[in-house]
């Protein structure tokens, strides 16, 4: 029964590829603005859509809360397309007049897209927007726990692709979710890029395809408060961002790290905003249900508020905690704290000094995290230059809810929820992906008029001179 689906599966990827290939042909001729009213109508439906959409989503996955759900569909649709008004990607981008160098934008070609569980609707939503910006089709391939509210996503999004004059063929999804069929749209001969947003062993088999692809790797940003910040509003931007749809976003803060000299201050003013800090044994309890052995992340706990987790754990916490909070000192496999939590939890790092501080940031993102996001709160511009030129990520947020402000929606960032993490996250871009990302740049450049080498002059004036010779030789 699995290997008949599977080819099933397979078959459905193949053909849905040679659709979008026939679209693109189409795709390739529109000009900017029907590419715009296509974006703009597929804004607008989708955001009409948003609150039953998050309803599909949560409970299908049981990630996160409608809430937060209803408002990442209404960034990926209303914040992308304002983001989007008026960018140029297709055609004549730009004219260089002093080297006369044109730069044309092109559209890749085919996208194959994966969606992750956690973000699943808004996921269609963006990433179809910005390719059909830049003049791509688009397949999706659903995560088999969000199948059925990706579909209802995908059928929104194309429906309104088309009313508004795209080629049939240019939104579609895979309706069968597996693996085969994920691997053989990847690998299918029409496909020219692949955005890859999920779990780690998806994104390497993007890598793993042949084919050019942009993916995301695994968020673990700490959260430094430096003596130079206003911990209330610290601790109340990090209990925003971590409580956000319960966690889910990837750039949301994973630990906290402060200064030996504010930690009782600190830990003061967080239960004060409902973190709750948890005993060692507490400590030990969660980690058994967080990760799986060889340090997997249970997919049980995420998305999940912080009571339930405690309930899961068999530990006891007050009624109003938001965050929970377990106090670590290193970094590795062995201390779970240090790793990427997809949920209301947080690691607890003490150091001794802003030097320790930095080393330790460095040393969690090096073991997990490298190239996505870091955050600081602090006044002091000097530190956070300081901490800006050393932290290897893509995105380093200031004074700032991570989970809000790397995904661009309180910050200057392009609006995005596919956060690319450079070559040394081994990512194709440091970007917050957008259209322009999705495009080819063709330059056509003019030939500069030959330059003499030095010394040679002109024929004309080669000539003057032989005559001169002559003249002088005959008298």
């Amino acid at each position: 029964m699995e290997q008949d689906q599977d080819l099933a599966a397979r078959q459905e990827a193949r053909t849905l590829a040679r659709q979008a290939e026939k679209a693109q042909h189409l795709l390739a001729d529109f000009p900017q603005e029907k590419l715009d009213a296509i974006v703009e109508a597929i804004a607008s439906a989708f955001s009409a859509q948003a609150e039953t959409l998050a309803k599909n989503a949560v409970e299908e996955t049981g990630f996160g809360n409608v809430p937060d759900k209803i408002t990442k569909n209404r960034f990926a649709s209303e914040t992308v397309a304002k983001a989007v008004r008026g960018m140029k990607t297709v055609g004549l981008l730009r004219k260089s007049g002093k080297d006369r160098v044109w730069e044309i934008g092109v559209p890749v070609g085919v996208i194959a897209a994966i969606v992750p569980s956690t973000n699943p609707t808004s996921t269609v939503c963006y990433k179809a927007m910005i390719a059909l910006k830049a003049g791509n089709p688009i397949v999706f391939s659903p995560h088999p726990k969000a199948a059925r509210c990706t579909l209802a996503a995908v059928k929104t999004v194309a429906q309104a692709a088309e009313s508004a004059g795209a080629p049939a063929g240019s939104v579609q999804c895979l309706t069968v979710p597996t693996l085969a069929g994920c691997q053989e749209l990847m690998g299918a001969e029409p496909v020219r890029l692949i955005l890859a947003t999920g779990g780690p062993g998806m994104v390497k088999a993007a890598y793993s395809s042949g084919k050019p692809a942009i993916g995301v790797g695994a968020g673990n940003g700490p959260a430094f408060i430096h003596h130079s910040a206003d911990i209330r509003q610290a601790l109340a931007r990090i209990a925003r961002s971590k409580t956000f749809d319960n966690g889910t976003v990837c750039a949301s803060e994973q630990s906290i790290i402060v200064e030996r000299t504010l930690e009782d201050q600190v830990v003061a003013e967080a239960k004060q905003q409902g973190y709750c800090f948890l005993s060692p044994e507490d400590g030990k309890k969660l980690a058994a249900i967080l990760f799986r052995p060889g340090g997997t992340l249970n997919p049980e706990v995420v998305g999940k508020t912080a009571v339930h987790l405690a309930k899961l754990a068999g530990i006891s916490v007050p009624p109003d905690t938001k965050i929970l909070v377990a106090r670590e000192r290193e970094v590795g496999i062995a201390y779970p704290y240090s790793m990427e939590k997809l949920c209301p939890v947080l690691g607890f790092y003490v150091m001794d000094s802003e030097d320790a501080v930095l080393a330790k940031c460095m040393e969690i993102l090096d073991f997990e995290g490298r190239g996505h996001t870091f955050s600081i709160h602090a006044r002091d511009e000097a530190a956070v230059r300081k901490f800006a030129e050393k932290i290897p990520v893509s995105r380093f947020l200031v004074n700032t809810p991570a989970a809000l402000g790397g995904i661009g929606a309180e910050t200057g960032l392009f609006p995005a929820l596919t956060l690319g993490c450079g070559a040394v996250g081994g990512s194709a871009s440091s970007n917050n992906i957008s259209p322009l990302d999705l495009i080819n740049i063709r330059r056509v450049a003019w030939g500069r008029e030959e330059a003499k080498p030095e010394g040679v002059h002109s024929p004309e004036l080669v000539e003057l001179l032989a005559q001169k010779i002559l003249e002088r030789l005959e008298h």
